[in-house]
């Protein structure tokens, strides 16, 4: 099997994690986000790891200006990139949730690219918005690929097999 890139993309809880672990039981797969470097400065400035949605907003403003300064996130994921394309892992997961920078990540990396949204429609519809760009744009890309994450947790490896599947050889 080729190696292949997944942009992966949700609204906060809807499963993206658990969709990449079940997806890591049937091929070797590396996770990562674009807000991993971001966390270190918001550790830095205060803030206690917890994601509520005033954490939510902070990260997410903080992470804009890191990519306006000097670009920390986007240059993050393509240094994991060129790693994972020297490695043995067939599946890299990138968790980016702004649109322009799914955008231009999906350029830099090429046709072995794919992009995904995660959805949990009951979850998104009872939670309502969550008041930050980066959560409430996640409908702004127009992705290859949306998984419903609407069933029980059993069911689930072999739905994100399949899911994944299809994308292979296209």
């Amino acid at each position: 099997m080729d190696k292949h890139v997944f942009v992966i993309n949700g609204s906060g809880g809807v499963g993206k994690d658990t969709v990449c672990v079940a997806a890591a039981r049937f091929w070797k797969a590396e996770n990562i986000s674009s807000i991993t470097p971001i966390l270190d400065v918001a550790y830095a400035a205060g803030w206690d790891g917890r994601k509520t949605p005033e954490a939510r907003r902070f990260l997410s403003r903080l992470k804009e200006v890191c990519t306006e300064f000097n670009d920390l996130p986007f240059s993050y994921c393509m240094e994991r990139y060129h790693r994972f394309l020297q490695g043995d892992a067939q599946i890299l997961f990138v968790h980016i949730r702004e649109p322009e920078e799914i955008d231009r990540f999906r350029s830099a990396v090429g046709e072995s690219c794919s992009t995904i949204l995660v959805r949990r429609p009951a979850l998104e519809q009872a939670r309502g918005a969550l008041g930050n760009r980066s959560d409430d744009g996640v409908l702004e890309y127009s992705y290859d690929g949306v998984f419903q994450n609407d069933g029980d947790l059993d069911g689930l490896p072999e739905k994100v097999h399949d899911f994944f599947r299809a994308f292979f050889g296209r």
